[in-house]
């Protein structure tokens, strides 16, 4: 068998979720080649991993301004985009121009136009690009959707969807890069893009228009203040202030962290501890969304950033019933600790309620690993060999875009109080 190369591109926190799966479980099918990052420190960290922590050959590292360079002189089957959510574009895009296929983290981009300039670059190359929402693979959803598409409570009429992040895993998005919203789009693309791939996911179809409010009312200093507040810091890193607060991310304390970024921030100033009461936060926290489905299907859906326990309540009402979902996930921090125990699920629980007749709980399958079962599911879809899936599960560049539009029209319609047609967003 030959087996696909691959370069990955951005070395963070979310990076080592895909070389480790190469270098571990997927060296009969797969073999990295190179790392590619803006930091050296963070790129030499990850080799110093492959030799101590999965016995395997360090790799060549180029820096970001090397990225064509490496494309051309180690010609991969395959880019892995993993950096900063800003930038896939240009990556996506460039590695396909130079004849590669693409695997890219969510969210696939994002704004609008770095998305058309993606779809436009994916028909001119015909390379393959493929999303990697993990959360498709996950027992308990992939049950969902089942459901529907037998048709348990028959034609699905609306949909309302609650996410919580806690004070741990939610706070972690605006002590990084991700509390500027031009780095990240904000939760409504970052994250929510998870949630809006799931409805899409589950119902067939996708939005027409969308409608959005939202706003930032527990981060950030202002907001501090408000509650009376008055001992503030920029940073936990050497803060006589951060050592008694909950928020605050102790990078020294974790030998991981410490690595990946305490150590490595002397070459590009970027600081992983920010305090979350701080000032220079353009994200929301608090957000809601309504939709209406391509389908006819209603969707209410919110998200908050700064609850007490993480996961989700989804409810399905439908022409013969309804289907309620609760699944509480274990909270983590990014690149903090096991890989496995990201979004890993504490409990689960799927009642369907038939319009005539008693309710029932719905046998769930158990799932092993991070996003509740889903990654390994997931990573053997991706390096390994695929098996025939009934549920489609893994996700095109399409339905990459649709799930980033919903958020990038939430985006638009915050700013000017109206609802948003999808298409007229891009140009499939």
């Amino acid at each position: 068998m030959n087996k696909k190369t691959y370069v990955q591109v951005g070395i963070g926190g979310r990076a080592e979720f895909y070389w480790s799966a190469i270098v571990r479980d997927f060296r009969d099918t797969s073999e990295l080649l190179a790392f590619c990052d803006v930091n050296q420190t963070r790129m030499d960290y990850a080799n110093h991993l492959l030799e101590t922590k999965y016995s395997s050959k360090t790799i060549p590292t180029y820096r970001a301004h090397d990225f064509e360079k490496m494309i051309h002189e180690l010609n991969p089957d395959v880019v892995i985009v993993t950096s900063i959510d800003r930038t896939h574009h240009k990556y996506i895009i460039k590695a396909m121009e130079l004849g590669c296929d693409v695997i890219t983290e969510k969210p696939m981009t994002v704004d609008e136009e770095k998305s058309q300039a993606i779809l436009d670059t994916v028909k001119r190359t015909r390379r393959n690009l493929r999303v990697t929402f993990n959360y498709r693979y996950a027992p308990h959803n992939t049950k969902i959707r089942e459901l529907i598409a037998n048709g348990t409570i028959g034609e699905v009429t609306s949909v309302h969807f609650e996410w919580l992040l806690n004070t741990l895993h939610g706070a972690d998005y605006f002590r990084r890069w991700h509390r500027d919203k031009r780095n990240s789009g904000g939760l409504l693309v970052h994250k929510s893009t998870h949630h809006f791939d799931l409805v899409n996911f589950w119902l067939g179809s996708y939005p027409d228009t969308v409608l959005a409010m939202g706003d930032l009312r527990f981060y950030g200093r202002e907001n501090a203040e408000n509650r009376g507040e008055t001992s503030f810091y920029q940073r936990a890193y050497g803060s006589e202030q951060a050592k008694d607060d909950h928020f605050a991310l102790h990078l020294e304390e974790n030998p991981h962290l410490k690595a990946m970024y305490l150590d490595a921030e002397k070459e590009d100033g970027y600081q992983r501890d920010q305090s979350v009461f701080g000032d220079g936060i353009s994200i929301e926290d608090t957000l809601s969304l309504i939709a209406k489905y391509k389908n006819k299907t209603m969707l209410t859906y919110s998200l908050h950033a700064y609850a007490p326990w993480e996961g989700f309540n989804v409810v399905f009402n439908g022409t013969k019933g309804r289907i309620e979902a609760k699944i509480v996930e274990n909270s983590y921090v990014n690149s903090g600790g096991d890989k496995a125990l990201e979004g890993a699920v504490s409990s689960k629980e799927i009642t369907v309620h038939p319009m005539i007749g008693k309710p029932y709980e719905v046998e769930i399958d158990e799932g092993n690993g991070g996003h509740g079962g889903g990654d390994p599911i997931l990573l053997n879809d991706i390096f390994g060999e695929p098996i025939e899936d009934r549920f489609n599960r893994a996700a095109t560049h399409v339905d990459g875009v649709r799930s980033i539009l919903t958020g990038i029209a939430g985006n638009i319609s915050m700013k000017t109080g109206l609802p948003v047609k999808l298409d007229t967003l891009v140009d499939f």
